[in-house]
C-alpha cells in the first residue's frame, strides 16, 4: 500500500470486561458512562472521517436476561479461578433486560453504531474470554466464538476481526478464528512488557514498564509494515498503543502521553507503515471532558497527517482485505 493506515479499535465489553476485578460500587460510575461516550465517540469520529472497529462483547448483543440462558455456548469454560467464569457466580447479579441493567446489555447502542456508516463490528469473544487462563480448552474457546457468531447475524453482522479479552491469545487460538471466518485479530506489540500472559504470570514489574512506556518513549513506536501484517491468516493488526485515560495524579504528564502518541502516529504517516491505537469506552467513563479533549488533539493530527501524507483511517477488515489483495 502506497500510504499509511490508521487503525482504531476499542474493546466494547461493559461489565463484563471488569466483571472479576472491579464491582458496580469502585467502577460503576465509569460502566454507566460508555452510554454516553459511545454517541460522543461516533460523532467525534464522524466529524474528522475515522472509521472504527468496536469490537464487542457477545453478551452485549442480548436484549434480556432469558436469551442468557438461550444462548449458552455448547460447552463452557471450566476456569481453574471459578472467579473468572460469568456462568457460575455473575449471571446472578444481571438486571431483566438493558432498561433494568445498564451494566450488562447493550443492545441499543450496537444498534446506534450501526446507523454510521465506516465503522465495524467485530467480537471480543462471546464472554469475554481468557484464552490463557488454566482450566479453559480450545473446544470451549470455538464453542463461545460460534455463539458470538449467532447472536451478530441476529443483527445483521459478519464478525470478521477479533480482539482476544486482556490481549491473552497463542498460536491455536489464532488458528480456530481463522476456522470461524475470523480474518483478523490484534496482536501485541513487539516487546516483552507487551507480551502475552495469564493473570498469574503478570507483574508489577511489567505494568510499571507499560505505564513508564506510555510517556516516555522505551519499546518503540510499534508502527508496522505490510509485509509484517500480510505474513500470516488471520491478519495480525497489533497494537502500537493503549490510550490511557485521564488521571489527575498524572495531569503534569499529559503533554508527554500525547506527544508519545503523536510521534509515533507521525512515523507511520511517513513511513507507509500502519498505526493501531486503542481503548476501552470505559476508560472514557469518567473525566469525559479530558478525556475527549486528549482525543481531539489526537484526531487533528490524524487530519494533518491525512492532509500531508494521506494517512488513511480504516477498519480492522478493511485493513486485512486490502493486505490481502495486495493494494
Amino acid at each position: 500500500m502506497a500510504n499509511g493506515k490508521f487503525v482504531i479499535s476499542l474493546d466494547f465489553e461493559l461489565m463484563w470486561g471488569v466483571r472479576d476485578k472491579k464491582d458496580k460500587n469502585n467502577y460503576g460510575e465509569n460502566i454507566l458512562g460508555v452510554h454516553s461516550v459511545i454517541p460522543r465517540l461516533l460523532h467525534t469520529f464522524n466529524k474528522h472521517q475515522i472509521n472504527g472497529t468496536f469490537s464487542t462483547v457477545g453478551f452485549l448483543f442480548l436484549e434480556n436476561k432469558d436469551q442468557f440462558y438461550q444462548h449458552m455456548p455448547a460447552l463452557l469454560p471450566d476456569y481453574q479461578d471459578k472467579n473468572l467464569s460469568p456462568y457460575l457466580g455473575h449471571i446472578n447479579q444481571v438486571g431483566d433486560d438493558a432498561t433494568a441493567d445498564p451494566y450488562h446489555f447493550a443492545p441499543q447502542l450496537i444498534k446506534l453504531i450501526q446507523q454510521y456508516p465506516g465503522h465495524e463490528i467485530s467480537t471480543h469473544t462471546y464472554s469475554h474470554y481468557y484464552c490463557l487462563e488454566p482450566g479453559q480448552t480450545p473446544e470451549a474457546f470455538k464453542a463461545d466464538l460460534q455463539e458470538a457468531i449467532i447472536v451478530a447475524e441476529k443483527y445483521g453482522i459478519q464478525l470478521q476481526s477479533l480482539i482476544f479479552p486482556r490481549n491473552q491469545f497463542n498460536e491455536q487460538y489464532v488458528k480456530l478464528c481463522a476456522d470461524l471466518g475470523i480474518s483478523s485479530y490484534r496482536g501485541n506489540e513487539n516487546s516483552w512488557i507487551y507480551k502475552a500472559k495469564n493473570a498469574k504470570d503478570e507483574n508489577l514489574f511489567r505494568r510499571m514498564f507499560r505505564l513508564v512506556d506510555a510517556y516516555i518513549n522505551i519499546s518503540g513506536h510499534h508502527v508496522y509494515a505490510d509485509a509484517y501484517m500480510a505474513s500470516e491468516f488471520p491478519v495480525n493488526i497489533p497494537s502500537s498503543r493503549f490510550l490511557r485515560p485521564y488521571m489527575p495524579s498524572l495531569k503534569s504528564f499529559e503533554n508527554l502521553r500525547l506527544q508519545r502518541i503523536l510521534k509515533g502516529m507521525s512515523y507511520a504517516a511517513k513511513h507507509n507503515k500502519t498505526y493501531h491505537l486503542w481503548w476501552h469506552p470505559h476508560n472514557f467513563g469518567t473525566q469525559q471532558e479530558e478525556n475527549f479533549n486528549f482525543l481531539e488533539k489526537i484526531l487533528n493530527h490524524y487530519d494533518k497527517l491525512k492532509s500531508e501524507f494521506h494517512f488513511e483511517s480504516i477498519t480492522m477488515t478493511g485493513l486485512a482485505k486490502k493486505l490481502r489483495d495486495g493494494k
